[in-house]
């Protein structure tokens, strides 16, 4: 009888031990099945990472690093991470908070001196952090036309893109303005006496561990770099080339999933920053953002639980990120991707995270853009549109027909200079969300581009009435409205 009642106790204590290695080798390979289906279906290329309190589930690369070479993406990939970039600016400059070198409720002037006093004196370092600043974006389409490709010091680059007139008073709305965090780097760099870039490895990367993490700079020999690329009419082709000193503080670091798994679990630790600073740092202001972070709940695929979440997106020529946390159970999924597909990614992180919960993902859909663009390479702008009616009838539950399915068509042909073709696409678009704000606003800007500023302007004012909060769109209308001399 003892006999059988130790074997019994063996066989409980064994159950215990296997049984969580099971589940995570049962949500390993369902993970890896719903990547593995983006992947194929052309929605993702890149390195992915997901974990939980008790560890890495899956971190692995999908497709290739360099297609000339098909060399593939591995976990310890480099990718670029874009505006993911933000965290860590924001992170040094709350370090800099602990140390009593500056306040967040401090002007930018205090540590600015030369910046313009009329704007610098009512913007403040917290402003900057929340994109409550007022001011304009950057990264506009004409930056990227123009001055992207050409090289800036940090005090000539500030005077002349970050140093525009306000679009609306400082704490007063939301806009999000890279032009804030670039002046971010510039108040670091002032108050540490260092490079943005040596702040970082000193106060961040050598702390955490992160190797494999720095500082783009395009000219460095960079071992396992993956290069990007962006969808055009045909196939992929090599990403536009881009200054890496012009996303600065805003968006120019490199990482790869490991590296951002082991930031993801210092974060949890107060060696970087005080535990009420760090909360400082994750709490909102407006429009659900906080100093670098978005936070807010993210409904699951069963359409009801909500997990909150700390997160960021990033995009940069060729490449596309996200990283996303959910605390309550210490759980990340980190994706990488280098075929700027950014559009696909939230879907794969909730389906990440869908699995973690024991909820069935949403299997991913046929792109219809992808389907009207190749229609539009072999046929006419109303040959795809033809087409995109048919399927929408037919097979609605077999693509994704979201609104960005055609924005996403209508820039890759203003990219490829085909703009007539784009205002179709994008005209097709408002007629499928005329509730929806943005697709006016891509309408306006392919017919500025077109040079029909009086429809541009029609379309523009139609997209602030939807979404006041477009202070971009109420920044051309204005622009538009002027008298042509003084425009």
């Amino acid at each position: 009888m003892n006999w059988l009642k130790t074997l019994c106790v063996g066989v409980v204590v064994a159950w215990v031990c296997v049984g969580p290695a099971a589940e995570a080798a049962s949500q390993r390979q369902e993970l890896d099945r719903l990547i593995t289906k983006y992947q194929q279906m052309n929605q993702f290329n890149g390195s992915v990472l997901v974990a939980n309190e008790k560890g890495v589930i899956l971190e692995k690369g999908y497709g290739f690093a360099n297609f000339e070479w098909q060399v593939a993406n591995t976990p310890d990939t480099k990718f670029r991470i874009g505006s993911v970039t933000k965290q860590f600016t924001s992170m040094v400059i709350m370090q800099l908070v602990a140390e009593g070198k500056l306040q967040v409720e401090d002007p930018v002037t205090k540590y600015l001196p030369d910046y313009r006093k009329d704007t610098g004196d009512r913007i403040t370092i917290a402003h900057l952090l929340n994109h409550t600043s007022g001011l304009p974006n950057y990264t506009n389409p004409t930056f990227f036309k123009t001055a992207s490709r050409d090289p800036y010091t940090v005090a000539d680059f500030v005077k002349k893109f970050c140093s525009g007139d306000l679009e609306f008073e400082p704490g007063t709305k939301f806009n999000y303005s890279n032009s804030g965090y670039f002046l971010l780097g510039a108040v670091i760099e002032k108050v540490t006496g260092q490079t943005y870039a040596q702040t970082l490895q000193q106060r961040i990367f050598d702390p955490v561990g992160m190797k494999n993490t720095g500082y783009d700079v395009s000219a460095t020999v960079l071992p396992k770099r993956a290069s990007g690329y962006e969808a055009q009419p045909g196939g992929y082709v090599n990403a536009p080339y881009l200054d890496m000193g012009l996303p600065y503080a805003a968006g120019s670091m490199y990482s790869t999933v490991q590296d951002l798994y082991r930031w993801d679990r210092a974060l949890y630790e107060d060696k970087l920053l005080p535990a009420p600073l760090k909360q400082r740092m994750f709490t909102t202001a407006l429009d659900d953002y906080a100093f670098g972070w978005h936070v807010g709940p993210i409904k699951l695929h069963d359409g009801k639980t909500e997990v909150a979440t700390i997160s960021h997106s990033g995009g940069i020529n060729g490449f596309s990120a996200l990283f996303v946390r959910a605390p309550e159970r210490k759980e990340v999924v980190v994706l990488l991707d280098n075929t700027a597909r950014g559009s696909k990614l939230m879907a794969m992180a909730t389906g990440a995270l869908s699995i973690l919960h024991g909820i069935p993902p949403k299997q991913p859909q046929a792109s219809i853009g992808e389907v009207v663009m190749a229609t539009l390479e072999k046929s006419s702008a109303a040959e795809a549109i033809a087409r995109y009616r048919t399927l929408k009838t037919t097979k609605a539950t077999e693509y994704d027909f979201a609104e960005r399915e055609l924005n996403n068509v209508g820039y890759r042909l203003l990219g490829s200079g085909r703009v007539a073709e784009a205002i179709e696409i994008f005209k097709l678009n408002v007629e499928m969300f005329p509730g929806e704000g943005n697709v006016y606003d891509s309408l306006g800007e392919a017919y500025l581009a077109g040079g029909n500023k009086e429809q541009a302007l029609v379309n523009y004012r139609r997209a602030v009435e939807l979404n006041p909060k477009n202070t971009s769109a109420a920044e051309t209308v204005k622009r538009l409205e002027q008298p042509a001399a003084t425009r």
